[in-house]
């Protein structure tokens, strides 16, 4: 009887097939590493070669504003080491250094400075030059003296190398120190008699200024990574902040264009019983007209469900009607039980407004005066309402705070909501401080909103 269960292919010898997916899998890591050889003479080429990283520019806070004074430094070090590096290449026999040695010294001295900025191009000069000087001085030189590297040549080298860490990636800087190393030592291998070899005591000088360069670097890049990622936080706050407040402004006006719509639908039923023998025709237009105010209420509903949904007030908060000017001697009654003193003026004749004016108006002055409340306890506040021919003016403004404000719990977005409402509208918003310490919210809502704003250009009859 046949055992149940998932067998193992074979095939025509006799072999598992899975034999032989390890046999292709070795072979398949071995092309693999035959590939990574053949690449690296080239990668090594290219991270010694390659330009380093730019130099962070002079407006930048941090060290860049020191860059003058490093440099003044680093003349003056390259100098004092170029004077000692030469004078330590001096003949065993007293007899003066060659012009040559001299030369080779200087350009040491020279490719540390340049080093500040073109690293790989100075560390390259200063691996070289070290090479030709002590090849063209270690004939002349005393048994007791260092080699490869004289006090002040490691000392050189340790500078060039640590520029480079501190622009290239540690791998590049880890091969530009092996290269240092091969170099020393092929000098060391090649001399024409014994001296002091000082190459396994200058590894690890050399190591240590590689990796402080690596690490400056790595912390650098760390805070340009994070100036850079509080920034787009700071960007996607502020995208946030705009998309939540015109999502509220949106729930707010649903109420306002659901209310209107439906009139014009009940308007539009009740109107052929208002006229006696009405004609076919009119009751046609009326019957389309309710028919398309139905359907666009409904449109509507569906498309502002989402945001409708998405609400946390209760549902009975949800159906509650929105909030008009009849509505602000209540408001204005609830901040003086709060300890806020508020004082109100009105100019012009009051008259019924377009109900997104009026939801609008109370919203600005709800929002300045909590931060009233919020940010200056203690100060008077007045409310003015002007009503002109072409719109409302709603000023409020607050006198200097007699106490400290209170502490901010979250980011607010109060004036962000004025200016949204006040942009819908086609209107004005200007906030700012007055010159006696206090605070003052002017913002203009005309009555119609102009038509590029209202309609868009393809839908306009």
């Amino acid at each position: 009887m046949r055992r149940a269960g998932r067998r193992e292919p074979v095939n025509l010898s006799g072999h598992s097939t899975r034999v032989d997916r390890m046999r292709w899998g070795a072979m398949g890591d071995m092309e693999r590493l035959k590939a990574a050889l053949r690449r690296a003479p080239r990668a090594l080429f290219d991270d010694l070669t390659a330009p380093a990283d730019p130099m962070p520019a002079m407006g930048q806070p941090g060290w860049p504003v020191w860059r003058p004074v490093f440099g003044m430094l680093l003349v003056l070090c390259a100098i004092a080491l170029a004077v000692a590096h030469v004078n330590e290449l001096s003949p065993v026999d007293g007899s003066a250094v060659p012009g040559y040695v001299v030369l080779f010294g200087i350009g040491q001295g020279a490719a540390l400075v340049a080093g500040m900025f073109r690293p790989v191009s100075a560390w390259w000069a200063s691996t070289l030059l070290m090479v030709v000087t002590v090849r063209l001085a270690e004939p002349g030189l005393s048994p007791d003296a260092l080699f490869p590297w004289t006090v002040s040549g490691l000392l050189i080298q340790c500078g060039a190398l640590f520029l480079l860490a501190l622009r290239v990636r540690p791998r590049r800087a880890a091969g530009a120190l092996l290269i240092s190393l091969l170099a020393a030592l092929a000098c060391t291998v090649a001399t024409t008699r014994a001296h002091h070899y000082v190459l396994d005591r200058a590894t690890p000088v050399l190591i240590a200024a590689v990796v402080i360069g690596a690490a400056l670097r790595g912390l650098r890049v760390a805070r340009t990574q994070l100036v850079v990622q509080e920034e787009l936080t700071a960007g996607e706050r502020a995208r946030r902040t705009l998309l939540e407040e015109r999502n509220r402004i949106a729930r707010e006006l649903h109420d306002v264009v659901a209310h209107h719509m439906s009139v014009i639908s009940i308007q539009a039923q009740v109107a052929p019983h208002l006229v006696d023998n009405p004609s076919d025709a009119l009751r046609e237009n009326l019957a389309g007209i309710r028919q398309n105010a139905v359907e666009a209420l409904t449109e509507l509903r569906h498309v502002l469900g989402v945001l409708r949904s998405e609400d946390a007030l209760a549902q009975g908060a949800r159906h509650a009607p929105q909030p008009t000017l009849d509505r602000l001697d209540e408001l204005l009654d609830n901040v003086r039980g709060a300890g806020l003193v508020v004082t109100t003026a009105t100019t012009g004749a009051p008259r019924p407004l377009p109900p997104s004016v009026e939801l609008s108006a109370f919203r600005i002055v709800q929002e300045a005066l909590s931060n009233a409340m919020r940010h200056a306890p203690g100060a008077r506040v007045r409310v003015e309402t002007a009503y002109g021919t072409t719109g409302l003016t709603v000023r409020i403004t607050n006198t200097a705070p007699d106490g400290p404000p209170a502490p901010r719990q979250s980011m607010g977005h109060g004036l962000l909501g004025m200016r949204e409402r006040t942009a819908m509208l086609g209107g004005e918003l200007a906030t700012g401080a007055t010159p006696d310490g206090g605070y003052e919210v002017t913002a203009i809502l005309p009555v119609s909103v102009p038509a590029q704003a209202a309609v868009p250009a393809e839908d306009t009859p």
